[in-house]
């Protein structure tokens, strides 16, 4: 089953936001795919040191 997903708001310098899609490019994702990619491993991350988030 699909999970729905939320809007949020970011705010990042321009220089961050064009660093960013410039990755997201490289990576041949969209910039939200990108930025989806790397919370999703670190919250993998987070949970492996420090257990499950409920």
């Amino acid at each position: 089953m699909k999970q729905r997903k939320i809007q949020t708001a970011l705010r990042l310098t321009e220089e961050m936001h064009y660093k960013l899609t410039q990755i997201a490019q490289n990576e041949h994702r969209s910039f939200n795919a990108q930025l989806e990619y790397w919370v999703q491993n670190c919250v993998k991350d987070y949970e492996k040191e420090h257990g499950e988030i409920p």
